[in-house]
């Protein structure tokens, strides 16, 4: 199949499916947490506008926690089939990390997440909004669960290997490997920026259609707040990130940079753009800047960043691959950051919900988010090949050795079920956006409220048809 193998078409499946799955956990993640925020504020300030974009945003929540459900159930069922060998390898690590996941995390989610949906009119204030923060609490559970494996695998330590199966000897130190406080605090911190940029890109959707209300205004306000506090804060993160990354993976760096060799003493620059090539061994077309590489990675103007050359070229990562996802990755947070200034210089002159460049600016700014979070994705990922489990374990020696056809068919299968499932499923989420948040200005009934008697929120019949959406929504 184009010239790839068996073991080729195994890892391509696996991107595949991840990069699906981890858009729905990073939504999920931040849309947890802006609602239990948002019935917080409900709660302490009285105002109907956190009420109603909660009603709204839960509904988005409820299809995207169940997509993310799902996706993730294939994810699992993968290092069986096309991984089996690490799993015999590593197994005695990633399977009680994953375990702890679903016993600490999934569970508490589960258990609290029915009454988050359909317990608004059943139990009282404080329980309701109790569950809803422990469903917001079991999301990050989750990430930390996950990134542990995942960080695991990145540096491995606290283990020992007897008769060719990693044996885990100290819990602690598995659990807190040296990447793991880094890629924790970068993955919980993008899923809110992405969150943030999802919400202040439905707002600014209805704000250029011309509906303009409090929900609406509020929505744009508190994401570009967001995004003006956080979107800083991710990039200091990520300096600390590739400091420890240049400490324990040094060739992924190397990748990175498309840094092929040092000259002398001469201190390391940074290459803005260019084109590596892995089989001429150069960076081809390169834009630098003197001495700027240095600087950023290894906070000095003298030390040198370590060389591809410096590598064997079988242990080398695909620099063309990490190069360029790195640069989208950080391009998109530089926008990120300058979309935050521009919100805040725009709400000093009172014109931050109607200035149309910049609402534009945030419509197309919805997906930076996600996107960038792929692009980090792939750069960790195929930054750390050639191994499986880094120094431990080649990718090579990881997959279950099916043939060629077996694979090419199970990939195109993938392919067509995924963007038939989840493109159903995106394409409703994306109809709930649409309609938007339904107010109660002018509504003859009752506010309402947990412990009240009212309408029951249905948040997967909310877009089968206005009438009912309208009245269910001033029931609420």
């Amino acid at each position: 199949m184009f010239g790839l193998e068996a073991l080729d078409l195994a890892r391509i499946q696996f991107a595949f499916t991840i990069s699906f799955h981890i858009l729905f956990p990073a939504i999920t993640i931040g849309l947890a947490s802006y609602l239990a925020v948002l019935e917080g504020l409900w709660l302490k300030t009285h105002d109907d506008t956190y009420r109603d974009l909660y009603h709204f945003w839960s509904k988005i929540f409820a299809v995207n926690f169940g997509m993310g459900v799902v996706s993730g159930l294939v994810m699992a069922y993968q290092f069986g089939t096309n991984w089996s060998r690490f799993s015999d390898f590593a197994g005695s690590v990633t399977g009680p990390l994953l375990t702890y996941e679903v016993l600490t995390a999934f569970f508490l989610e589960a258990g609290f997440l029915g009454v988050m949906l359909f317990g608004w009119n059943k139990v009282g204030r404080k329980l309701h909004f109790f569950s809803t923060v422990m469903v917001a609490i079991g999301t990050l559970i989750s990430t930390f669960w996950i990134l542990s494996s995942n960080s695991w695998m990145q540096t491995p330590q606290g283990y020992e290997i007897v008769n060719g199966q990693v044996i885990p000897v100290d819990w602690l130190a598995v659990i807190f490997n040296p990447s793991f406080p880094y890629r924790l605090a970068h993955m919980a911190v993008a899923a809110f920026v992405a969150t943030a940029f999802f919400v202040g890109s439905s707002a600014a959707w209805h704000l250029l259609r011309g509906r303009d209300n409090p929900a609406i205004r509020r929505m744009l306000s508190m994401a570009m707040w967001m995004a003006l506090i956080v979107a800083p804060v991710q990039a200091v993160i990520g300096d600390f990130h590739g400091l420890n990354t240049l400490k324990h993976q040094p060739a992924k760096i190397a990748a990175i940079e498309g840094h092929w060799e040092n000259v002398g003493n001469e201190p390391t620059p940074l290459i803005l753009f260019g084109w590596p090539d892995m089989k001429a061994e150069k960076t081809k077309f390169a834009v630098e800047i003197p001495y700027l590489g240095s600087l950023i990675l290894t906070h000095s103007l003298d030390k040198q960043v370590p060389a591809l050359k410096e590598f064997p070229p079988e242990d080398r990562p695909n620099s063309t691959i990490v190069f360029w996802s790195f640069r989208i990755m950080v391009g998109l947070g530089m926008l990120m950051i300058f979309t935050g200034l521009w919100s805040l210089w725009l709400r000093k002159r009172d014109s931050l919900y109607t200035s149309r460049p910049f609402l534009y600016l945030a419509l197309w700014m919805g997906p930076s988010g996600l996107i960038a979070i792929l692009a980090g994705w792939f750069t960790t990922e195929i930054g750390r090949q050639p191994w499986v489990v880094y120094g431990l374990m080649r990718t090579a020696d990881a997959s279950s050795g099916h043939s060629l056809v077996q694979m090419s068919i199970t990939l195109a299968l993938f392919v067509v079920v995924y963007f038939a499932l989840f493109g159903v499923g995106i394409g409703y989420m994306m109809r709930l956006v649409r309609k938007g948040p339904v107010t109660n200005e002018g509504a003859e009934t009752s506010h309402g409220g947990p412990g009240r008697k009212r309408t029951p929120a249905r948040p997967l019949s909310a877009a089968d048809d206005d009438d009912h959406s309208t009245s269910l929504n001033k029931g609420n």
